[in-house]
């Protein structure tokens, strides 16, 4: 005679329901994949759309500038603070001009802009795009004989490739002069000697490895939030909008996270720039 124990019964179904999940979510990244390997073919074939780039350009660049510059200041004070705090003990405050550098320029430079792009052009991207699903917008172009992926896509992610590193620059130089601003007026310390330190300490290998990562970081909230946007269903309404920007937003975030990761482990560990 066989007996059905419960807990026999939710063991399976929880089997059954971790498979499920992850079938979807290996789905969910090939598919992801195939239209980024999908957006990169398209930016070689012509025509280049320059109208569609240039509003691209303004809308995540020139629109973006003034909370990454704010976002950049407020960090770069943060860390001056932070950094004298915790380095006077050892009587190496006056290295907190290296600490802020170094700090700002190879990882919050980079990762607060991405951060910033991420909750407002990332998730505005993906809140378009899906509208455009939902409305059947995209449909239509297609039905014209229009590539959705070059004319909606293309434009979307070389916008953020080549603004988000020069937003980057932007928030390094404010992160600097935050740090500048914080440790000279709250500790007394020579503005020259933190300018002269900053000078010594910025190398154009650093710069080079914040650029790197910044364009990484805008391909990433590119991608996401653009496949986001495409793979709504039709039927979603406002609710599926709602949801797609929300998973836009978080798994940017996730992913500029898991990019700097591996980024810092290549240039640094493999590679060995300093």
């Amino acid at each position: 005679m066989n007996h059905h124990f419960p807990t026999d019964e939710r063991s399976g179904g929880f089997r059954i329901l971790l498979k499920s999940r992850l079938h979807n979510t290996l789905s969910e990244i090939g598919k992801a994949w195939t239209l980024f390997f999908q957006t990169l073919v398209q930016i070689f074939r012509p025509p280049l759309q320059l109208e569609l780039l240039t509003k691209q350009l303004l809308l995540v660049g020139f629109n973006s500038l003034s909370v990454v510059l704010v976002s950049g200041f407020f960090t770069g004070m943060v860390l001056g603070v932070q950094g004298y705090i915790q380095l006077k003990p050892f009587a190496v405050e006056g290295s907190v001009a290296r600490f802020v550098c170094v700090s700002v320029v190879k990882e919050l430079g980079p990762m607060i802009t991405a951060f910033v792009l991420a909750g407002r052009i990332g998730a505005s991207i993906t809140a378009e795009l899906s509208t455009m699903k939902v409305t059947e917008q995209i449909d239509a172009l297609e039905v014209m004989g229009t590539n959705p992926v070059k004319y909606l896509v293309v434009p979307r992610f070389l916008a953020c490739a080549i603004m988000l590193p020069t937003l980057t620059i932007f928030s390094t130089f404010a992160g600097i002069a935050g740090g500048f601003i914080a440790v000279v007026s709250l500790f007394d310390v020579n503005g020259h000697f933190f300018l002269l330190e900053v000078q010594r300490n910025l190398f154009v290998a650093s710069v080079l490895v914040s650029l790197i990562k910044a364009t990484s970081f805008g391909m990433a909230i590119a991608a996401v939030g653009c496949y986001k946007g495409f793979s709504i269903s039709a039927a979603g309404g406002a609710e599926g909008v709602g949801t797609a920007t929300t998973g836009s937003a978080v798994i940017s975030l996730i992913a500029i996270l898991v990019l700097d990761f591996v980024l810092n482990h290549i240039l640094f560990n493999i590679l060995g720039w300093v």
